[in-house]
């Protein structure tokens, strides 16, 4: 039954303050959940550069881990693309235990010195705890996608400190080029809540170095940009691309599932070994800030981009962003060496583009360049955000991520085999929801 019109805004107002409770919960949960994420990161990274020899032991980390999954979590082991898939097509609630193996799974990668990142860890934990509250509240498919949305949101928002760009990204990570506005609320009230739990909590996020001097937009510093851009897009789309292969690789050539990340663990460990630094694994935090602050090898992206995809593709648990951080700024503090843009705007702009073509989110991490990096270097964040997007294809991170519409209207789009369908993108009612 529609609303009448002179009444629609009282029928919104109940509507919303119904979802402002359960966007709060959905916030503090998220928020708790990354904060033990948070935390036992720090600590497994601070154990880990403490007793090196454990680097070591990641292959039987890596078959622990494996064997886990394999005999206890193989309706969760999809991850975040199971995530976009519920949210797609809702089936059943998420299991809970995807929360606790997830959190596990990434700690014995960090601790025994896997590279990956925390955002994919984060996103489950967030997600799988909210979807809980289906249960109690015996939610219908659309309140249950608006339920899973508000979840990505809230725990992207609550892991990295940035609450704009985790509400747009709960929204925008569903589909390349379409975005549906109707769990904006939800997703806007648990990114908010989740971010201000974890500060609560005592956790505190990586201080970034601005630009001290922004230039002008000139016709030199603008092609510079731009080309920034295209070069952060072609590298996120290589991240992607040999992620999947390696995986690939993985499954076809070793049947049994907890060989393939001790496997890997063990090539990870040797290649640690052979170059004697611990700098291209685990989150890579030092590195990533200092990329804002000094020269750095040209090459350190590239090592980072094979350590992770190796990591990942074998079986390991993380997630891909603090790398595609790491890949990013490394990447931009390489570029300006050529290109007429200060070292630390071109190491900001290329820390959330090669995110933004990787996750195919540009209004996302347009939205965290700014957050972290402060709104006057605003335009070239966002120049280099959508020329990423725009140059990484129709690839991604994320398998089960669907097309909305094609990046390019000049051109048929091609579609890939790990992106769903058009016919699969979410159009929900809105007279379902309001």
């Amino acid at each position: 039954m529609k609303p009448l019109p002179q009444f629609e805004q009282f029928f919104a107002f109940i509507q919303l303050s119904k979802w402002f409770i359960i966007s709060c919960l959905v916030g503090i949960l998220s928020g708790i959940g990354s904060a033990a994420l948070l935390a036992s990161l720090e600590w497994a990274t601070n154990w880990r550069e403490s007793h090196l020899w454990a680097i070591a032991l990641l292959p039987i980390a890596g078959f622990f881990s494996g064997w886990f999954y394999h005999k206890y979590g193989k309706t969760v082991e999809a991850g975040n693309n199971l995530l976009l898939e519920e949210i797609h097509d809702p089936k059943s609630t998420i299991p809970l235990r995807m929360a606790p193996m997830v959190l596990l799974g990434t700690d014995l990668t960090h601790l025994f010195g896997g590279s990956a990142g925390r955002e994919g860890t984060a996103l489950q934990i967030a997600a799988s705890l909210a979807d809980q509250l289906t249960k109690i509240f015996h939610f219908k498919s659309v309140d249950r996608r608006i339920l899973l949305m508000a979840g990505l949101s809230g725990g992207f928002a609550s892991v990295f400190g940035t609450p704009l760009a985790g509400t747009i990204f709960g929204l925008e990570v569903l589909a390349i080029g379409k975005i549906n506005h109707n769990a904006l609320f939800p997703c806007l009230v648990a990114a908010v809540v989740g971010d201000r739990i974890t500060l609560n909590l005592g956790l505190h996020h990586t201080a970034y170095r601005h630009a001290s001097f922004i230039p002008n937009i000139t016709p030199i510093g603008l092609i510079s940009a731009i080309m920034a851009g295209v070069v952060f897009g072609i590298v996120a789309m290589i991240f992607a691309k040999l992620t999947h292969k390696i995986s690939h690789f993985f499954k076809a050539k070793i049947s049994y599932p907890p060989l393939r990340p001790a496997i890997g663990g063990a090539i990870v460990a040797l290649i640690v070994w052979a170059i004697g630094s611990t700098k291209y694994i685990g989150l890579g935090i030092p590195t990533i800030v200092d990329a804002f602050e000094t020269q750095l090898p040209p090459w350190d992206f590239a090592a980072k981009i094979a350590l992770t995809a190796l990591t990942l593709g074998a079986g390991f648990k993380g997630g891909e962003v603090t790398p595609l951080f790491f890949i990013g700024a490394t990447l931009g503090n390489a570029l300006s060496l050529i290109l007429a843009l200060p070292t630390p705007l071109l190491a900001g702009m290329g820390f959330v583009a090669v995110f933004g073509g990787a996750a195919n989110t540009p209004i996302a991490s347009t939205l965290m360049g700014i957050e972290l990096f402060g709104r006057e270097s605003g335009v070239f964040i966002a120049i280099a955000c959508v020329m990423s997007y725009l140059f990484s294809g129709h690839s991604g991170i994320y398998r089960s991520q669907s097309i909305g519409s094609g990046k390019y209207h000049f051109m048929p789009m091609k579609e890939e085999p790990h992106l769903a369908t058009p016919a699969q993108e979410i159009d929900p009612d809105p007279e379902e929801i309001i």
